[in-house]
């Protein structure tokens, strides 16, 4: 099944808003909280979680000083490349249509905004805590993209798997701690027999990993899409609750360099329809609010529009790119109770005001894949 948008920052084809052609303003650092100050559960941190995920914020926070998080960090991305250039046979048999390509490899099945499919980069997903959720059939056949089984290549690239779980929990920990902080800024506008987001994710058997690897240019610019700001991304916000990313990795010819273009990266769209460019250091895990935290938390903390522009100009030449993505998301039972006002997708709303999050993914999966349940 081909993706109606190319977004690295969802495994679904999320809530889209329309391209933009705009350029940045300036560039601003996200709200940063080194992880010393993330793991004391005394610290009061709400200003800082306000000022990130809060109504006037830009969706993000990153944290720095995380032990470990370089040496995983450089550990996974390395293997992108390596991954890519398997065999076509091989990846072909890491590919599951079932689960609309959302476990093991993804090439050519996802859109651009311009309905061309996108051949630009591929994707390898995996469950970085269960390799198989659940072992109910009916669950299974119910939910394929999220109860299926991870596809390992472990004749081809054996290391794969170790690399990509110790990356991808070590980004699930860290962003525990967040969820427990921000549970705390949320507290006071909740009833109290509403549970907090950290519990929610503890439970879940839902996380997603995405490795994602960009291939080289071949020119100086990216064909048509090459242009748009949201050349590499589609313009979207993601659907789970929190989304855990490592900042990229450029190289080529096997070897690590910068950026080659200063004007690619993240962009984010403001409250105020500001669209600004997101900077964050290689040694920062930054985290993106997604719909389901928006509507769990009653609007408290907030999704924003968000896309990746690819690098031009003939810096970029033969410059691949690589990078990880955590989707941190309630399980597939988990009821989201949508508040009495709510900004994102009012046509999902039932009688009772509740949906499970697997039944939310589906009428997701409904809307932009014209399927049935």
């Amino acid at each position: 099944m081909l993706f109606p948008q190319n977004c690295p920052n969802s495994p679904l084809p999320v809530r889209s808003i329309r391209m933009m052609s705009s350029t940045t303003s300036h560039v601003v650092p996200p709200v940063s909280i080194p992880y010393k100050e993330l793991k004391d559960q005394n610290a009061d941190l709400s200003k800082k979680i306000e000022q990130g995920f809060g109504p006037n914020g830009l969706g993000i926070i990153s944290i720095s000083s995380v032990p470990g998080y370089a040496s995983l960090r450089q550990n996974l991305l390395h293997l992108a490349p390596r991954l890519a250039s398997l065999p076509e046979e091989v990846k072909r048999g890491l590919e599951d249509p079932n689960s609309r390509y959302n476990f093991g490899w993804s090439h050519g099945k996802e859109k651009l905004e311009s309905g061309k499919p996108d051949l630009l980069k591929g994707s390898f997903y995996a469950n970085p805590v269960c390799d198989l959720p659940t072992d109910d059939a009916s669950l299974i056949r119910r939910y394929p993209s999220y109860c299926g089984q991870n596809i390992w290549p472990q004749d081809a690239l054996p290391e794969l798997e170790l690399a990509f779980k110790a990356l991808g929990k070590l980004i699930l920990d860290v962003g525990l701690l967040l969820a427990y902080h921000c549970d705390g800024y949320v507290s006071e506008g909740l009833k109290h027999d509403d549970e907090g987001l950290q519990q929610i994710l503890l439970r879940s058997r839902c996380h997603k990993g995405r490795l994602l690897y960009y291939f080289p240019a071949l020119q100086s610019g990216y064909a048509e899409d090459g242009n748009a700001m949201s050349s590499w991304c589609g313009w979207h916000t993601d659907h789970g609750s929190l989304t855990g990313l490592t900042c990229a990795m450029f190289m080529r010819d096997g070897v690590e360099l910068p950026c080659p273009d200063s004007a690619a990266g993240l962009y984010v769209k403001t409250r105020s329809s500001e669209i600004v460019k997101v900077v964050y250091g290689e040694d920062e895990i930054a985290y993106q609010i997604g719909e389901t935290t928006e509507i769990l938390s009653r609007g408290r903390l907030c999704a924003t529009p968000h896309c990746v522009r690819a690098p031009k100009g003939e810096a970029a030449s033969g410059v691949d790119r690589s990078t990880f993505a955590l989707f941190m998301q309630p399980d597939w039972d988990e009821k989201l109770n949508f508040p009495d006002v709510v900004n994102i997708h009012q046509e999902f709303l039932q009688p009772n005001g509740s949906l499970s999050f697997g039944e939310y993914t589906e009428k997701l999966l409904d809307k932009y894949y014209n399927l049935k349940s």
